[in-house]
């Protein structure tokens, strides 16, 4: 018998670098500089659907988006968001509520969280309440702390959403 609630652990980083906006959460953050990657390189998104995907049990984010496909170049990780939500729900499962840590020195993130909250749970088609996005330092030390690049950590339950999986 399936397990009632399954969980997945998810991760990202990227160093910062000049010339790209700055996307976290599915949010465009005002900064002098964004994230380095083949697609807008959301670190939070890219770590909730590495979260999703494990939890269903299903390969990781470099396996289903690989960045050797030029499908993928520059593409809004929204987009790659709704893609593992239908791979999610085809498998019967649902989303229970999320808890996301974006670890950055810069920019200060506590006016955009709420904002960021409302987009993750309009991403995954849940309430609000269910999203806990935090923001975290990492008080100088190492490649984040020197504000080279930004990291993210993402918890995720997901529930059965029909009787067979």
């Amino acid at each position: 018998m399936d397990p009632v609630v399954r969980v997945g652990l998810g991760y990202d980083l990227h160093r910062l670098e000049k010339g790209r906006k700055l996307v976290l959460a599915g949010i465009e953050v005002p900064f002098e500089m964004g994230l380095a990657g083949h697609s807008d390189a959301d670190v939070c998104l890219h770590a909730i659907i590495d979260a999703l995907l494990g939890a269903a049990g299903l390969s990781d984010i470099g396996e289903q988006f690989p960045d050797t496909d030029p499908a993928y170049k520059d593409i809004d990780s929204a987009m790659l968001v709704v893609r593992a939500m239908k791979k999610i729900t085809t498998h019967g499962y649902k989303v229970i509520n999320i808890d996301a840590t974006i670890i950055c020195q810069a920019p200060k993130l506590s006016p955009f969280k709420n904002d960021m909250a409302n987009r993750v749970a309009h991403l995954l088609d849940i309430e609000p309440s269910a999203v806990s996005i935090k923001a975290k330092t990492d008080e100088g030390v190492g490649v984040v702390g020197e504000s080279k690049a930004i990291a993210c950590h993402v918890v995720v339950a997901l529930g059965i959403k029909k009787a067979s999986v």
